[in-house]
């Protein structure tokens, strides 16, 4: 299994899964559709996803199939979350599913079940690599409490805390240890990134979780140690320090567009 901040998906599945789940029930699109957005993978064809452990099913079966799981659960209470160690906000105050999301660093909240996605990666005989997700599905327990930024708030923090890493890192250089970061901090003045949402999210959530989505792609690249031993642990640890809050902030911006109000 990997992560799935780390995998070769370019959109977290929670993040694909909420926005889609949540228009599909306010009436927008049909259940196909949350399918089809949630399996075709940029670039990489059709990722497969099941569902496992869910209720009245004794084997996984495909996420096609299980839209009885989010059929009666109003889209306001279709939530994505994004926890890291110190900050579980959005979950369970305990329980086996805030272990798994803590661990995998992210779920999604479906009225009274709570799925964290699995990613593992195959290999072929012949060396052709490939993912699939697997969702497996949780009891829930008693949400804890915690402030939870608008798509402005959001917004705004992610805007703050991308001119001060931008800052920070083109001080240290750290386009010279990997170039591909130029490449993908390009990708950030364009509107184009090939992720979207669903109907019914204005303008603003569109805006925040495309830019989002883009920010994921370059911490994942900003934060690896360049090939070469390159960059030294001095070095590395002004990176993290640099990283850290623009990775706050692209967590909570994925948040806040995703479970944006729908309609």
């Amino acid at each position: 299994m990997v992560s799935s901040a780390h995998s070769g998906l370019t959109v977290r599945p929670s993040a694909r899964l909420v926005p889609w789940l949540r228009a599909w029930r306010t009436g927008l699109v049909p259940y196909d559709a949350v399918v089809d957005a949630v399996t075709e993978e940029l670039g990489a064809g059709d990722i497969e996803h099941v569902v496992a452990d869910l209720p009245g099913s004794w084997h996984p079966v495909p996420l096609g199939e299980a839209s009885t799981l989010f059929a009666r659960t109003h889209p306001d209470d279709i939530r994505l979350v994004l926890p890291v160690p110190g900050d579980p906000r959005g979950l369970p105050v305990k329980g086996p599913f805030t272990g798994a999301a803590l661990t995998t660093g992210e779920a999604v909240i479906a009225g009274s079940s709570g799925l964290v996605p699995e990613i593992t990666e195959h290999v072929s005989g012949s060396g052709d690599r490939w993912e699939s997700v697997t969702w497996r599905v949780y009891p829930m327990g008693d949400i804890a409490a915690g402030h939870q930024p608008t798509p402005g708030e959001a917004e705004a923090e992610l805007s703050e805390a991308l001119h001060t890493a931008t800052g920070r890192l083109v001080a240290l250089d750290v386009a010279r240890w990997r170039p591909e970061l130029g490449v993908a901090l390009s990708q950030l003045r364009r509107s184009e990134h090939g992720m979207d949402l669903p109907p019914g999210y204005d303008q603003r959530a569109r805006r925040l979780y495309a830019r989002a989505g883009v920010l994921e792609r370059v911490l994942a690249i900003a934060e690896t140690d360049a090939p070469g031993g390159a960059v030294n642990a001095h070095e590395a640890a002004e990176r993290d320090a640099a990283l850290r809050p623009l990775a706050t902030a692209c967590r909570q911006a994925l948040m806040a567009a995703c479970n944006a109000r729908v309609g």
